[in-house]
């Protein structure tokens, strides 16, 4: 059975940092893109960045560009989102996913965690 676990959610003031995690068991990700997505209530989940299996492409929503890292640790089976200069705007739960990349980029299966709050006061 595969299972995804994040981490690192919290509260922390705008212009401040979070690392959440997503650890993986049940398969290896090592031959599996890697996404984030996050979602606020009444609201569509979004796609927030992915990375392919390799870590050597990845992709972003222009609204998190230059100041969100994906990456990936294959010997650790996890994900990281390195989350710099929050804003407000960035308060959601952060939803990891198990998916694929392909000539459209990212492409969400149904392998999800069970979410990680993130808060960020204005």
């Amino acid at each position: 059975q595969v299972q995804l676990v994040e981490s690192g959610g919290g509260l922390v003031e705008a212009g401040g940092s979070l690392r959440l995690s997503c650890a993986v068991s049940g398969r290896t990700i090592s031959s599996a893109a890697m996404g984030w997505f996050r979602q606020v209530p009444g609201k569509e989940r979004e796609f927030v960045a992915a990375i392919t299996w390799s870590g050597s492409r990845t992709s972003y929503i222009d609204s998190v560009k230059g100041r969100f890292t994906i990456s990936r640790d294959n010997a650790k089976n996890t994900v990281y989102l390195q989350m710099n200069s929050l804003k407000f705007e960035d308060t959601a739960v952060y939803y990891c996913n198990l998916g694929s990349w392909g000539h459209r980029g990212y492409g969400p299966n149904d392998y999800w965690g069970q979410g990680t709050q993130v808060t960020v006061s204005s």
